[in-house]
């Protein structure tokens, strides 16, 4: 698992399919929470709304790296396809935890608001949760299940409208909106933390569909 991890990241840096999803959460956070003030879940919820797009974009860049020959090795090199497929979902979740923090510091570092450890832990479960509902996403909009990428990005694009703009659908549209309406950070941790909970079922059913497909075509 970690030979598979370092070889995501050595691909992922080395054709800096990185840049676009970064300079997009970056870009985001710079708009959304820049000379703010005040109590921090609104902010936060920028933040969480910020990586869950850029989450899905980079699920979807770096599980569709390898051309199906070089997936093809890969997987041959390490016996077992759905090993392949979870050390790539780990390679995302690590880099999604650094953008995390980035999702933490920036609204402090440009902003002037309220802080205190509730926040900082609403703002840590809000951001994994709309990371693993983004990766939930990206992973049946990959090259793995669509051969085309056309038809890939226009069904991540329908699945993040969807999650983003559904009124009341967990647990992305659900949580930004509680945040974004309470600046009590104490009295949401409770549902956030339901919405984690939900996130993560959502990344596992994911996961075994992606990999039920992909084995499928294989």
């Amino acid at each position: 698992m970690i030979a598979l991890i370092r070889y995501s990241f050595a691909v992922v840096l080395h054709t800096q399919r990185y840049l676009a999803p970064l300079l997009l959460f970056t870009g985001l956070m710079g708009v959304l929470t820049v000379n703010g003030s005040g109590p921090l879940p609104p902010a936060y919820a920028s933040s969480a709304g910020a990586l869950f797009v850029a989450s899905t974009w980079l699920t979807v860049a770096l599980i569709s790296l390898d051309s199906p020959a070089q997936r093809a090795i890969v997987v041959v090199s390490t016996g077992r396809s759905a090993k392949v497929l979870a050390g790539s979902i780990v390679t995302v979740l690590i880099s999604c935890l650094a953008l995390l923090v980035l999702g933490l510091l920036f609204p402090l570092w440009m902003g002037s608001y309220q802080v205190g450890p509730a926040d900082l832990l609403l703002g840590t479960v809000a951001q994994l949760t709309c990371a693993c509902t983004g990766i939930a996403i990206g992973l049946p909009c990959s090259r793995l299940v669509f051969r085309r990428g056309g038809h890939a990005l226009v069904a991540a694009l329908a699945l993040v409208m969807a999650a983003l703009f559904t009124q009341g659908a967990p647990p992305v549209n659900r949580l930004l909106r509680l945040m974004a309406t309470s600046p009590d950070s104490a009295d949401l941790l409770a549902p956030a933390a339901g919405m984690l909970a939900s996130a993560l079922g959502l990344l596992a059913a994911s996961a075994w569909i992606t990999q039920y497909l992909t084995t499928r075509r294989e």
